[in-house]
């Protein structure tokens, strides 16, 4: 990734940035946050700008995370709705994501900017289980420039080591989201006496 933007002149590799983390954050896999890493190494070397790095990252995770919900909202529930093959097990996940994002939404939202896979998913999620969007759009801007800034700047700061760091966490920090959601619908589902 980073000799993919070392050979573009800045004023583009500041859009394919922005362009590849805005596509990750509408639900699309594609690597937004390495792109991130990959350019805060090369403002690292004098060859970007870190403060208009962050401040696009910033914008197009807001902006990417938006249309994501828009698309979970318009078009994922009634794909999840839809009669066919695991009807009543979707619609079983819908009635426990309501009530789990009425719950725990702006944690969601917010935290799951820093783990990968929620990281595509949050925004499609939080739209699915119809989230109010102005708590959407404050937890997701909030989110977003508070990822663009740590990422940013700890790639900026720390070097090439950031990359192995984020490797670490975002592992850790799947496991962990994965074991809570794994527990939480166990709880769901015990049988009551």
């Amino acid at each position: 990734m980073i000799a993919a933007i070392v050979d573009i002149p800045p004023n583009v590799g500041y859009w394919l940035v922005f362009g590849l983390i805005a596509i990750e954050t509408m639900g699309i896999p594609v690597p937004g946050e390495t792109a991130l890493i990959a350019a805060a190494l090369l403002a690292h070397d004098e060859k970007l700008d870190i403060v208009v790095l962050i401040a696009l990252a910033a914008a197009a995770a807001i902006l990417g995370d938006n249309v994501g919900f828009t698309i979970g909202r318009r078009v994922g529930r009634r794909v999840f709705e839809k009669p066919g093959p695991f009807h009543e097990r979707r619609l079983a996940m819908l009635a426990a994501g309501e009530p789990f994002f009425e719950r725990h939404g702006p944690k969601a939202v917010f935290l799951g900017r820093w783990v990968t896979g929620l990281r595509i998913a949050s925004a499609w999620l939080a739209g699915m289980n119809r989230m109010h969007w102005p708590r959407f759009l404050f937890w997701n801007a909030l989110g977003g420039v508070c990822w663009a800034v740590s990422v940013g700047l700890g790639a900026y700061f720390v070097g090439h080591a950031f990359e192995q760091i984020v490797g670490i966490g975002g592992i850790v920090a799947a496991g962990v989201v994965t074991g809570a959601l794994l527990m939480y619908v166990a709880w769901r589902h015990r049988p009551r006496a």
